[in-house]
């Protein structure tokens, strides 16, 4: 049977206090009414709850059954109340954040040890993927885009626009020369992300066309990872151009042609519109936003710039 757990808290109440007429009066109802109450809920479980005796009522053995069954619920239910008014205060639970790889594994990650100190109730669970995860269909909760969200139902924050440079090993530079034109990559190893880039990320690879009318020039390399792509930077492979949140990241790696700037991707923090009042999701909105700026994100091409 489904049990009414309006039965069950009337039970409750009649076993706490040891009688119908006393139960009643605790809960400002009739004691037929009552009493008509547990006889259902007796003859729904096809078994006695109470027995008389002298002093009033005493439970059954099938009665101290239901009476722990029904203790545990009221436990958890307390329990699930007492989170549910403090994360009305404080922000708690799970959050799970997609962006993409090569972000989310350097940059962000560095800053996570400072989110979590912040909110110390908050979990936080990082899922990289360059394809979009589809936050409508809740394969996760919030994300950090490069990109516009192409869904209209979602909130979207602007965050800080990521630029990008040319860039090579100093070990590499030495040995092949440093580049003083653009025409000068064409006698270069370029390194690329490949063909593998999702839709919103194929401006990624604008270097190969850099300054090219005909067909673009023919990377020596292709990695379908950006994080990669620096690695094999940093090991002195080529040129390659880096988002400025991993020329950071690395601070081993040197940019060439200054004065040459990549497309700008805008970044956003994006989530589904029923999340608008989650204190957690603003937490995180807002720490975000206090740490994507300029000084942190950003790069000196003056000071980095052979």
């Amino acid at each position: 049977m489904n049990l009414d757990w309006e039965k069950l808290r009337l039970f409750e109440a009649v076993a706490e206090a040891g009688s119908f007429t006393e139960a009643a009066r605790r809960l400002h109802i009739s004691q037929p009414a009552l009493s008509r109450q547990i006889a259902a809920l007796e003859e729904g479980l096809g078994a006695k709850l109470f027995h008389r005796h002298a002093r009033g009522l005493a439970t059954t053995h099938e009665g101290e059954q239901l009476r722990a069954a029904t203790h545990d619920m009221q436990d958890r239910l307390q329990r699930a109340q007492l989170a549910i008014d403090a994360s009305r205060d404080r922000p708690t639970g799970e959050i799970r954040l997609t962006t993409t790889v090569s972000f989310g594994s350097t940059w962000l990650a560095q800053q996570m040890g400072d989110f979590l100190d912040a909110y110390p109730d908050i979990n936080l669970r990082m899922m990289l993927d360059d394809d979009d995860l589809d936050l409508s269909k809740r394969e996760a909760d919030v994300a950090i885009r490069f990109h516009p969200p192409l869904q209209s139902e979602l909130v979207q924050k602007p965050l800080y626009a990521i630029r990008h440079y040319l860039c090579a090993a100093p070990d590499y530079l030495a040995r092949h020369g440093t580049p003083q034109s653009i025409a000068d990559l064409d006698a270069h190893r370029l390194i690329a992300y490949g063909d593998s880039a999702p839709d919103a990320l194929k401006g990624i690879n604008w270097a190969l066309a850099l300054g090219h009318q005909a067909a673009p020039r023919v990377p020596a390399l292709s990695i379908n990872n950006s994080h990669a792509v620096l690695q094999a930077v940093e090991a002195g492979a080529g040129i390659a151009a880096l988002p400025t949140y991993l020329i950071r990241f690395s601070g081993r790696v040197q940019i060439v042609l200054p004065e040459v700037e990549g497309p700008v991707f805008q970044t956003y923090f994006t989530y589904p519109i029923e999340l608008r009042r989650s204190l957690r999701v603003a937490a995180l909105r807002d720490f975000l936003t206090s740490r994507m700026r300029a000084e942190n994100l950003d790069i000196d091409r003056r000071a980095l710039a052979g």
